[in-house]
């Protein structure tokens, strides 16, 4: 029993090694509210900083969150001010909340697209975090799986141009390393908050396999207690990759 409520505890849940979310209904939240968007994206992204608390002691290793795709820039010019602005507190913040929670932090997504003084901390925060060795934080800004899968096989092409691949050596494995996630296990489960029910050009390539679970609450509402009941629809299901169970 948790919190009260009929779920699985906590040591008889099958933990996902790797979790991904798609932060969805921020602005519908402060709307609710009377409150502008940005006070959602504000709000949101503390929620970002406890679930990253929370995942660590579920036992999860790996947490990617969507934070702003290249759709995102078709937004009020205002809002996306705003969430570039919010980014860049939060990575200034983040060095230090890293090495207090030994989290590892990874950007995903064509960070040249972003302004140098954030492209700066991008690197900067990546360089502090690569040897904490507790949750792998994955962040995907200016992401969109389309495009990332497009920049893969460019620089692919590129390196078998200049024989540094062989065409007869490129398999699933091969161009997997070559994507934002390379080196990083495929989610084992999808969350998507406020009930929207699409995957808005995330991890397309990273998905095949991935377990679905939508909810209708929205992302600055979704705390430990929501996680845990996606992880329990995640441990009721049977996993076969295509094969016979």
């Amino acid at each position: 029993m948790l919190d009260g409520c009929n779920y699985m505890s906590e040591k008889k849940l099958n933990i996902p090694r790797h979790v991904a979310i798609i932060l969805d209904g921020n602005g519908r939240w402060a709307k609710k509210r009377m409150m502008p968007r940005n006070y959602g994206h504000s709000q949101g992204s503390k929620v970002v900083e406890k679930i990253c608390e929370d995942a660590y002691h579920i036992g999860i290793k790996y947490l990617t969150v969507y934070a702003f795709s290249t759709e995102n820039w078709k937004r009020p010019k205002d809002e996306v001010n705003a969430l570039m602005k919010l980014l860049s507190n939060y990575l200034d913040t983040s060095i230090k909340t890293s090495q207090k929670n030994n989290m590892r932090v990874k950007i995903i997504g064509d960070i040249k697209g972003l302004s140098e003084e954030i492209q700066e901390k991008i690197i900067k925060l990546e360089e502090a975090s690569k040897n904490n060795t507790g949750l792998n934080f994955q962040v995907a800004i200016n992401y969109g799986s389309r495009d990332e899968i497009i920049r893969a096989v460019k620089t692919l092409s590129r390196d078998l141009i200049e024989d540094r691949i062989l065409l007869d050596g490129i398999d699933e494995e091969l161009f997997s390393k070559y994507l934002d996630t390379g080196g990083t296990p495929e989610p084992d489960l999808l969350i998507r908050t406020s009930g929207e029910q699409r995957l808005s050009n995330f991890l397309l390539w990273q998905l095949a396999y991935t377990e679905f679970y939508f909810t209708d609450v929205l992302w600055p509402d979704f705390n430990k207690k929501e996680l845990l009941k996606a992880i329990e629809h995640y441990s009721e299901r049977k996993r076969n990759y295509g094969g016979i169970s």
